[in-house]
């Protein structure tokens, strides 16, 4: 079962129907507690468990659910413990408290980097053990039994001795008079019967969402609601200047076209009279800090940097006496574009604020962030703006603006038009692709030595944006470097012996924003396409190569052995006018491996046939839900990896929905086969763990098909 629109406070989760309510905690030290072992403090709970007289196990859940999975993997580590019976467990999503939902060492609530299960997994499995405890102890004491001699299985507990047995229900008002236990024993792995195993979790959210039922914030509608659009410059940086609204109140259905920070929000009783209100507006912008240069120039202006030393992020050995020593140098540079999440529900928000309260409702990445920049904007105090996390329609980072451009894009439409108003303000998919909020551009260039047939030295410089520089994140920037900018280029894998990677950062008036894998987007692809040059330049076999280098990372070499011997591996052709290419990454803390088979079409374009995958993420709780993570995050890396470009043009966007902005059609989609390997370590991250080998596996096989890797993305550009 899926609730995804109630709206449930802490308070009323206290008051509501008898029943049981547990809350655990977990301190707020950086999500390395979260594997923390022994008790738990129980001061400053940040997770509950509601079990209703209805015998109905209610998970509160303080990710945002945009189809990775979180509802359902949460509710399956305290149905776990508990002994639930799977048909009885629902999940909601949590109110936004930081105390109670807070993760990571800044304690803020947010869904990013693939680390709900990772931060969660002990947490939500005490919260179930907890909750069982407590209603064994409550039926033993109405039985007149030891709470040893009970047993609970599949939502009953029962007291085999005395043929006693009732659900959980039958217990729940007795159970929340007992105090909370702090110090629980955790099932032995070896006795699960929901975590792990194949096919006997259904996913809570699959059936709403096929049966139309789930709401979604596009699904919002209030009596008397205004639907808000709003008219931005077209130019990144651009500013409002005057506009006439004369033709647009002519517009019927158009109530009101107001002035606000970043453009002129149009109010209209419906989405189509706000679209047609916003066309007919005579709109002059002030373009004076505005974007000027297209996204030529600029990837040209970060090659130019990289010819350079940029400030260091990490370095071995001695690289310039390696490039110096007489072997063979390889050369090569890697240019990557702008990228749209392009969701499949753009960017949109539900607000109705009476002018000492603020009802707020949209899919969230950054609630706790969210609701304060909200509160501020309204001059009210934090608790009285009401954020309900709605399911979101996809995202891959689009709705994480550190920023806080959205949050404020809503309170200001608020403001502008006064309190008393329901008001859903939504993006269009032209809006959202033209719009910005772009995976940074990049630019890798990178310098390698090959002597006695071995890699002897490494070089990698990085030039690109910053999507945290000046905002709430910033205090990630140390030296100068914002680690996301070279996560997985200089922490790269492979034992080179002399290695160095530098950064350059340019500025822009583009918007930019973490993407599905953030720096692995781009890092994965330039690390393993260069890696492959070396290997191929070296003689060595692509995977066999890779693992030579992998000594002091063994659960990568294991991904690489297991996925060779998926595909079954030899060599990577070209045979029969096919080849093969590999990739490895280790992101998130988990560790992916992939290979795609590739063929020319009669277009001469890539033709992907097939892609096999291994993963190791740990403990894998919800196996059916990390298979289908990998097949959509391979389907979104080589799609963007083909086609995916946003070009830029006179500091404005060039195309504006899926007829210009191309993406993996479902005929072009490949075969998938993924195997996931057994672990007994920390669950880590799977969300966005498909896409960074995707992309180079391909390059990589193509690189064998025609003796030409791509260089510039996407491999498929448009005239």
């Amino acid at each position: 079962m899926l609730k995804s629109d109630g709206k449930i406070s802490r308070r009323q989760m206290f008051r509501g129907a008898a029943g049981l309510v547990i809350a655990v905690s977990l301190p707020i030290k950086g999500l390395a507690a979260s594997e923390a072992s022994g008790p738990a403090d129980p001061i400053n709970p940040n997770a509950y468990v509601k079990i209703g007289a209805d015998d109905v196990v209610t998970v509160l859940v303080q990710y945002v659910e945009m189809g990775q999975g979180p509802y359902t993997g949460l509710a399956t580590l305290v149905a776990e413990e508990l002994d639930a019976d799977w048909s009885k467990v629902q999940a909601v999503s949590s109110p936004v408290d930081v105390v109670l939902y807070g993760t990571g060492k800044n304690g803020i609530q947010a869904t990013g980097g693939s680390t709900a299960i990772f931060s969660s997994y002990d947490l939500m499995r005490r919260a179930g053990a907890a909750a069982r405890a407590m209603l064994v102890q409550a039926a033993a004491q109405r039985w007149g039994v030891a709470a040893e001699e009970i047993q609970v299985r599949n939502g009953v507990i029962s007291h085999d001795a005395s043929k006693r047995s009732g659900r959980f229900g039958a217990f729940a008002e007795a159970a929340a008079r007992l105090r909370v236990p702090t110090d629980v024993k955790l099932k032995d792995p070896s006795t699960f019967t929901l975590i792990g195993r194949d096919h006997v979790v259904k996913r809570l959210d699959t059936a709403a969402k096929v049966d139309g039922s789930a709401k979604f914030t596009i699904d919002i509608y209030e009596p008397g609601m205004l639907t808000v659009v709003i008219a931005r410059p077209p130019r990144f940086g651009g500013r409002p200047a005057s506009v006439d609204a004369t033709e647009a109140l002519k517009v019927r259905g158009v109530v009101a076209v107001k002035p606000i920070p970043n453009g002129y929000a149009v109010y209209a009783t419906g989405m189509w009279p706000a679209i047609k209100g916003r066309a007919a507006l005579t709109a002059t912008w002030n373009n004076d800090a505005a974007e000027t240069r297209g996204s030529e120039q600029i990837l040209q202006e970060m090659q130019e940097s990289t010819r350079t030393t940029g400030p260091i992020v990490s370095e071995r050995g001695d690289i310039e006496a390696a490039l110096a020593s007489g072997g063979k140098l390889v050369e090569a540079t890697y240019a990557f574009p702008y990228l749209a999440h392009a969701p499949m529900e753009p960017v949109d928000g539900f607000i109705k604020w009476d002018g000492a309260t603020a009802d707020v409702r949209y899919g969230c990445q950054l609630p706790s962030l969210d609701r304060t920049h909200i509160a501020k904007l309204l001059n009210l105090p934090a608790d009285r703006v009401s954020l309900q996390t709605m399911l979101a329609g996809g995202a891959f980072g689009r709705r994480g603006q550190v920023d806080m451009q959205f949050p404020a894009e809503i309170a200001e439409v608020a403001k502008a038009i006064g309190p008393g108003h329901a008001l859903k303000v939504v993006w269009t998919r032209e809006d959202d692709i033209r719009g910005g909020y772009y995976r940074p551009a990049f630019v890798h260039r990178f310098r390698g030595v090959v002597k006695d047939g071995k890699i002897l030295g490494w070089s990698n410089s990085i030039a690109g944006h910053s999507f945290v520089a000046g905002t709430a994140f910033s205090g990630r920037i140390k030296n100068g470097v914002d680690s996301l900018m070279s996560e997985g280029a200089s922490d790269m894998p492979y034992a080179i012996p002399n290695f160095r990677c530098d950064v350059h950062t340019l500025a822009t008036a583009i918007p930019t924003a973490a993407f599905r894998s953030v720096g692995h987007s781009h890092t994965g692809y330039a690390v393993e396409c260069f890696i492959d040059q070396l290997l191929e330049t070296s003689g060595k076999d692509p995977v066999q190569g890779r693992i030579e280098l992998l000594g002091e990372q063994p659960r990568l070499a294991a991904v690489l052995k297991a996925v060779a011997a998926l595909a079954k591996w030899n060599g990577p052709g070209p045979v029969n006018g096919r080849a093969r290419g590999v990739a490895a990454v280790a992101a998130m803390r988990s560790f992916v491996a992939q290979i795609a088979e590739v063929s020319l079409d009669e277009n001469k374009e890539p033709k992907i046939h097939k892609i096999w995958c291994a993963i190791d993420c740990g403990v894998a709780v919800n196996p059916d839900v990390i298979r289908a993570q990998m097949e959509g995050g391979i389907g979104f890396g080589a799609g963007h990896a083909l086609y995916g470009e946003v070009p830029i043009r006179e500091g404005a966007a060039t195309v504006s929905n899926f007829a210009d902005y191309r993406s993996l059609k479902m005929a072009e989609m490949p075969e998938i086969e993924v195997v996931i390997i057994p672990s007994h370590e920390h669950p880590t991250g799977v969300g966005e763990l498909g896409v960074p080998p995707a992309g180079p596996a391909i390059a990589n096989a193509l690189a064998r098909l025609t003796g030409s890797r791509p260089t510039r993305l996407p491999m498929v550009r448009s005239a």
